[in-house]
């Protein structure tokens, strides 16, 4: 199997999204697969365990997608070796009544990762440039001054809603949060057989919604604003990187792969030093200790 560089996925131009695979690396055995992710999944563990004892940085993993493109299982299987105090998941649903009394990004200030920690969102704060636009009377249940109706939702609410999220990503960048992001790119045929394998397998039947069905039918509504989105909001600081998601298997080894790489890129998370007053008397200590 190819080896995974982060690059070949990464939104460094505008892309369109029509034109952007969403199956790779077909030659790859699922065996291969488990593998490789078992062995990223072991480094990802380590590494935020000294991210823990280095204390400078957080780290806040993105995931959007379609439903069913595969978030859920992928959070289960990349994560599942940390210590558990080390990565924190929120799951961003429709606002509740305490949450619209604040500002859209309010919720998603207080989610972010303390240092040394992994928080992964799962669905994220582009759920204010996505869902909201293709529904565009959500946005009233914000109370915002000049919105009363719909038709006061202009253009430019959503330009400045991006400049919004792009200076929330620069400002927790600038303050110690490495951000990434990841779209999951799925096939509106594999979407389809994934639905239907909910209603056909019992031990899936908790997991199909009639509304899911309902958001199906805005599905290119959805993918002209995520590529709107991902074009207008994919910087250096907090980067966007497409995920080929027809293979779940696959999706999960691409995304941890691309965490580990990136990770590497930050060659000051190290360990700290002893200090040498407490190393000179490491002798004295464990003395102590044996007797």
């Amino acid at each position: 199997m190819k080896s995974i560089n982060p690059d070949d996925f990464k939104v460094i131009g505008k892309i369109e999204l029509s034109k952007i695979p969403t199956n790779l690396f077909n030659d790859a055995s699922d065996n291969d697969k488990e593998e490789k992710l078992d062995k990223v999944q072991v480094k990802l563990s380590e590494l935020q365990d000294v991210m823990y004892a280095h204390n400078k940085y957080g780290v806040l993993i993105c995931l959007q997608g379609m439903d069913t493109s595969g978030k859920d299982s992928l959070i289960r299987e990349v994560f599942k070796e940390f210590n558990p105090r080390g990565v924190v998941v929120s799951s961003f649903k429709t606002p509740n009544s305490t949450e619209l009394e604040h500002d859209y990004l309010w919720r998603h200030y207080l989610a972010l990762p303390e240092k040394g920690k992994f928080a992964v969102f799962n669905r994220t704060h582009y759920e204010n440039v996505l869902v909201t636009r293709v529904h565009p009377e959500y946005i009233l249940n914000e109370n915002l001054p000049g919105i009363e109706r719909v038709s006061a939702i202009t253009p430019q609410f959503w330009e400045n809603r991006m400049e919004q999220i792009n200076n929330f990503e620069k400002h927790i960048s600038q303050n110690g949060t490495i951000v990434m992001k990841f779209y999951f790119h799925m096939s509106k045929e594999e979407q389809r057989k994934r639905l239907l394998r909910r209603l056909e397998e019992e031990k899936h039947h908790w997991k199909f919604s009639p509304g899911d069905l309902k958001e199906r039918e805005h599905w290119d509504e959805y993918m002209n604003y995520y590529e709107e989105a991902i074009n207008k909001t994919s910087s250096e600081i907090a980067p966007w990187y497409i995920i080929p998601s027809d293979d779940k298997e696959m999706a999960r080894y691409i995304v941890a792969k691309i965490i580990w790489e990136e990770m590497q890129k930050y060659t000051d998370i190290k360990e700290p030093e002893f200090d040498e007053k407490i190393k000179a008397n490491f002798a004295e200590y464990k003395k102590q200790l044996e007797e």
